[in-house]
């Protein structure tokens, strides 16, 4: 078994935790994108607002997943993954705390269930970067 063979095993959690990731934030983001006005009714947040998250969170799942197809992701780029869902997770709560966004309360929900999905993968995600890692 080489060490590259060794690494890319021990990073199996992290490029797994990354995935999901990928795809549940890209997925999010293209509803956003497409259903931005039934979606901004509902949530209580405007449509364009919605559309900017959207392309942010397309763009942000692609950049994920191209992360997670790395052999080995390294550990600088899920780093940064993870504190962007850090942030992610804190900028949600205060959205709905502070009601900043005006969001109806099927919005707040949905932003605190958001948080606590993107709360997760930050921490399956330092799960995986500390396997990949350890000796």
């Amino acid at each position: 078994m080489t060490a590259v063979t060794v690494t890319a095993d021990k990073a199996r959690f992290l490029r797994l935790a990354l995935t999901a990731d990928s795809v549940v934030t890209g997925g999010n983001g293209l509803l956003y994108l497409v259903l931005a006005g039934p979606a901004g009714d509902l949530l209580g947040a405007e449509a364009g607002l919605l559309r900017g998250i959207g392309a942010f969170l397309l763009g942000y799942g692609v950049a994920v997943g191209l992360l997670a197809a790395r052999r080995d992701p390294g550990t600088p780029g899920p780093r940064i993954v993870i504190a962007m869902n850090i942030a992610w997770t804190l900028g949600s709560v205060a959205a709905v705390v502070t009601g900043a966004l005006g969001l109806t309360t099927v919005g707040a929900i949905w932003a605190i269930a958001q948080a606590l999905a993107v709360a997760a993968f930050a921490e399956l995600q330092i799960m995986g970067l500390r396997k990949a890692r350890a000796n």
